[in-house]
């Protein structure tokens, strides 16, 4: 670790003053050390003898220090003038200064700073003087500027005071300030206690500051220092959440070889790094090993591998474990039925939802608000407006005590219906009744009325919402940017950039990308491309979500070969294809009948690891519906459910259009069977491809055929309508 000492031209705060009264502080000095005229409170006591000058200095001295611990500066230097002051004169004046209670960190620059210029020259007491009052006083910044300019006295400080000091900057949270004294106390080889040490690393690591955490760390193992658990599960937590997990696993690897005791938490860091970077494998040898070692898995440790399972929409795997929690003696808790409720309902299963709502019940778990938001908050998610809506007014007619978060599901709710309007004016009634909508509540509006198309609008309310001191954020700002930029009005566009530089707001990766968007969209590829490379000297890495909007937009200009050099040289740009880039090649190929690129794209895209979703399978499906292969189209859906992807009324309503095409009306039938004992109801859509077959003669054609397939669709489409 790099023990760099800390100048006072470096200092940033309050002793800092050093700086700001540098030019001034000599002057001050001189002035209280050359007054023109005899102090007018000073009496002599004649009882002194100007023949006996030892006599008169002690008096001195005495009035001197009993004017400072008056806190009365100007008096003391004035009686100072007086005698040849020693270093130890300024010592005891300092002493009996900060003893006051008066003092001022100003008068105590001045001080310190004239005796650096003009003599006495500072020794270990005046430092250690300075440095005890600055400390009582909580000038911890100052007090550490004096320890670091002892420094350069070529002083020593001692352990005791740079302990103290380090303990308290932890204490209160100046986490920068402790790394500093560390750095210092590690210049004189001092190394400080345990607890404190591991204070300070989890305060790193909360700050987000790991590499100097790890750092740290490291230095003070090579100098000797034991740690204890406490101490390395910070590191092993911080270095997993940073996405860093093999290094984690070396360092708990060698932490064991040298005799280290591991605790549950340690596995638990190791669990969750894995989790994160999508390395299952590991993550379950790693849950393996915890209990071949005897150590039994926390529900904060099954609680980690159920939620990233289903952030990965490993939904069945998430409910398998789940249902092992309880044969090994872990009781599941609130929070892990919340984690895998929210997923449930994103992905549709509203029946396994319930079922679980009733386990949680049967447990003896009440819902609290947290199940109701996810439960709400995956309603919608999986487009269930209306239930979403349902549910939120029991809660709210059942409880007074309704938070923020839960009020934001219901906005958008009303936002997703079209509503924003109607949300608006009912946030305006709440204000007025003492609601405090938080930023998140406002950007919800935003993006409704964006969803609307009234992008004028949605800036008028971006100028006049109550915001308060957060203010509209970059959120708010990319929210109405993006709609503009969907929208190609580079008015707005232009409104948009002026405020948020008006703000001081600056563009981030995600304004950038929507920039780019607007510029593809508009065929602009070489200011597309000029744009790109401001990000990338701007220090803003692209992100895939950039390079798919570029290549999307090629592909819709037909600029195919374009679209596949750029998606060749991804891996050149530091950026992996998702499934979001195979799917606009697909598409694009499907398109041009390029059936070979289609089969060579979609084979590739599983070797990479990349799991097909409802796009991909319905470009599959259009392609082979287009080439009227319905019954390869229809052996798509198992391919669908084996990676986890329900059949839409989308891929219903393509295998539905080729069929009546082919003239294949009992297949239709069967299909609206098949839909209607999976609980999917025709949509516009569907009613569409029945009525052109109807109009192209299939009526006078196959009439019996016909009637019941119109019935069977009024049926099922009854609630539609």
């Amino acid at each position: 670790m790099r023990c760099s000492l800390r100048h006072a031209g470096r200092v940033g705060t309050r002793f800092h003053p050093c700086r700001k009264f540098l030019s001034s502080s000599y002057l001050s000095t001189v002035q209280a050390l050359s007054l023109p005229q005899e102090l007018s409170s000073f009496e002599p006591d004649y009882r002194f003898s100007l023949q006996n000058p030892e006599s008169t200095l002690l008096w001195l001295r005495r009035w001197m220090q009993e004017c400072a611990k008056g806190g009365n500066l100007v008096e003391a230097f004035s009686t100072l003038r007086l005698m040849e002051p020693s270093v130890l004169d300024y010592n005891a004046l300092l002493h009996c200064y900060l003893k006051s209670g008066r003092a001022s960190l100003d008068e105590l620059v001045r001080i310190f700073e004239g005796m650096k210029r003009f003599g006495p020259h500072p020794n270990v007491w005046t430092f250690n003087t300075l440095y005890n009052g600055l400390w009582k006083m909580g000038y911890l910044e100052d007090a550490c500027y004096i320890l670091e300019e002892m420094c350069t006295y070529k002083l020593s400080p001692s352990f005791a005071a740079l302990d103290r000091l380090v303990k308290k900057s932890v204490r209160l949270s100046s986490y920068e300030l402790a790394f500093r004294v560390l750095e210092l106390m590690l210049k004189f080889d001092y190394l400080p206690s345990l607890p404190v040490l591991n204070t300070l690393i989890s305060g790193l690591i909360k700050g987000g500051k790991i590499p100097e955490a790890y750092n740290i760390y490291s230095v003070l193992m090579n100098k000797g220092l034991i740690p204890n658990v406490y101490t390395y599960n910070a590191i092993l937590f911080g270095l997993c959440k940073s996405g860093q997990s093999y290094t984690a696993l070396s360092l708990f690897c060698r932490l064991r070889k040298k005799g280290f005791c591991h605790n549950v938490y340690s596995y638990t860091s190791l669990i969750l790094g894995f989790c994160k970077e999508g390395l299952w494998e590991e993550a379950y040898r790693v849950l393996e090993q915890m209990h071949c070692e005897g150590y039994m898995p926390s529900v904060v440790t099954y609680t980690i591998i159920i939620k990233f399972l289903c952030k990965n929409k490993k939904i069945d795997d998430a409910l398998g474990l789940f249902k092992t929690v309880g044969k090994v003696g872990c009781r599941p808790d609130l929070t892990l039925y919340n984690v895998l409720l929210h997923a449930l309902c994103c992905c549709n299963r509203m029946s396994d939802a319930r079922e679980l709502v009733h386990t949680m019940q049967d447990e003896g778990l009440l819902p609290d608000h947290f199940t109701h938001s996810a439960l709400a908050a995956g309603l919608l998610k999986a487009g269930y407006i209306r239930s979403c809506q349902n549910l939120l007014h029991k809660i709210f007619s059942g409880s007074d005590l309704v938070d923020v978060v839960t009020w934001n599901i219901y906005f958008h709710s009303l936002c997703c219906a079209g509503k924003a309007r109607e949300a608006l004016t009912m946030i305006s009634n709440m204000v007025e009744k003492g609601f405090i909508p938080s930023t998140v509540t406002y950007n919800t509006i935003l993006k409704g009325f964006c969803q609307e198309e009234n992008i004028d609008e949605a800036l008028e309310i971006l100028d006049h919402f109550p915001w308060g001191e957060t203010g509209p954020d970059l959120i708010s700002f990319n929210t109405v940017l993006s709609a503009a930029c969907k929208q190609r009005d580079s008015s707005i566009i232009r409104r948009v950039l002026y405020r948020m530089d008006f703000q001081g707001v600056k563009l981030d990766v995600v304004s950038m990308t929507c920039l780019v968007y607007y510029f593809c969209k508009s065929g602009k590829f070489v200011e597309c491309f000029k744009l790109i490379e401001h990000m990338i000297s701007d220090g803003h890495k692209p992100t895939i979500v950039t390079y798919n909007a570029i290549l999307d937009s090629l592909c819709k200009k037909g600029l195919l070969t374009d679209a596949y050099r750029l998606f060749q040289e991804f891996k050149n740009m530091g950026v992996s294809p998702d499934t979001s880039s195979y799917n606009i090649l697909i598409h694009a190929s499907v398109k041009k009948a390029d059936y070979l690129s289609v089969k060579s794209l979609f084979v590739n895209m599983c070797k990479q690891g990349l799991v097909p979703d409802a796009i991909t399978f319905s470009s599959l499906t259009y392609g082979l519906c287009k080439e009227c292969n319905v019954s390869t189209a229809l052996h798509l859906e198992e391919q669908m459910l084996e990676h986890g992807v329900i059949p839409s009324i989308s891929y219903y309503n393509t295998t539905m259009d080729a069929m009546f095409r082919m003239g294949k009306l009992w297949d239709v039938f069967l299909i609206l069977l098949k839909m209607e004992i999976e609980g999917i109801e025709p949509n516009g859509i569907s009613f569409k491809i029945f009525n052109r077959a109807l109009a192209k003669g299939g009526k006078k054609q196959y009439p019996k055929a016909m009637k019941i397939l119109d019935i069977l669709l009024s049926k099922e489409g009854a609630s539609f309508w």
